[in-house]
């Protein structure tokens, strides 16, 4: 895989590259860099991935326009973010993909990581089954694009995935922000119905012009709305806030760029967790 230097200047859009693009296009919606109230952060020089994507008409797809991303037997189209291979922390049992738990907390395993799928998804919705292990931590990234050197989640909204009676997380950020299917650390899922550890869950996410939905088990659990003043106001009372963490900040301002798509991705938290079902919807 080919590496790509890109630097963030102040004349583009904020964020300019977002870990999920390119430079974002004008857009009346979206705050430009020189508009930052008070901002004095040199934009950061990064790298991003350059990337062969997969064939998706190789892939399965229903009569009502879903794409099975994962077939339950093999790792097809699935690569280690960063990486040209599934790390060795990786499985398939029973069906389903498996992060299996190093108890060395994030990509702490010798081989392990985060996971992709190999192609970059604009409007879509988006259907996982998972399961955890007593107190297991994951996630699951949309919008997502490599950046060197940086984990997945500094430009890629993450969906939680957590057993919430056991895992101290649980009980941090706020009003529930990292609980299942919050948005993590920044919106909480409302109502919390997901299953104990070791019961599937279904969350399904759907991503169209902007506007995000979070499904936990049938229910809509949360709604936001990429590149508004909203989505703005929140990153900074997070903790990807532009002083607690300022390339955080500018690639997920930003996210999506100007081809406002990214790669789906799979976390490793150095836990247990399961996920099967797995398929996409392209929405026109």
């Amino acid at each position: 895989m080919k590496k790509v230097s890109l630097i963030l200047g102040a004349a583009l859009v904020m964020g300019a590259l977002s870990s999920c693009g390119g430079a974002q296009k004008s857009d009346a919606n979206v705050p430009k860099a020189d508009e930052a109230a008070g901002s004095t952060v040199e934009k950061p020089e990064y790298e991003l991935v350059e990337y062969k994507p997969v064939d998706l008409s190789t892939f399965p797809k229903d009569a009502d326009g879903w794409i099975t991303l994962f077939d339950g037997k093999n790792f097809t189209g699935w690569r280690g973010y960063d990486k040209d291979y599934v790390p060795a922390a990786w499985s398939i049992e029973d069906g389903a993909i498996k992060i299996n738990g190093s108890g060395a907390g994030e990509a702490g395993a010798k081989d392990g990581g985060d996971i992709i799928f190999n192609h970059k998804f604009k409007n879509f919705e988006l259907s996982i089954d998972w399961k955890v292990a007593k107190g297991s931590n994951s996630g699951i990234f949309y919008l997502a694009q490599e950046v060197v050197g940086q984990p997945i989640y500094i430009s890629a909204p993450e969906c939680q995935v957590l057993d919430n009676e056991n895992h101290p997380d649980a009980k941090l950020g706020k009003d529930g922000n990292r609980m299942s299917s919050s948005l993590y650390d920044m919106i909480p899922a409302k109502p919390q119905n997901s299953k104990p550890y070791g019961e599937w869950n279904n969350v399904r996410i759907m991503v169209y012009k902007g506007t995000v939905v979070h499904y936990q088990n049938g229910e809509q659990v949360l709604e936001y709305h990429l590149w508004t003043k909203q989505w703005e106001e929140m990153l900074q009372a997070s903790k990807f806030s532009e002083e607690k963490w300022p390339l955080a900040y500018q690639l997920l301002l930003n996210c999506g760029g100007d081809a406002h798509e990214g790669f789906i991705g799979l976390q490793d938290h150095g836990d247990d967790v399961w996920f099967k079902n797995i398929k996409l919807k392209i929405l026109d």
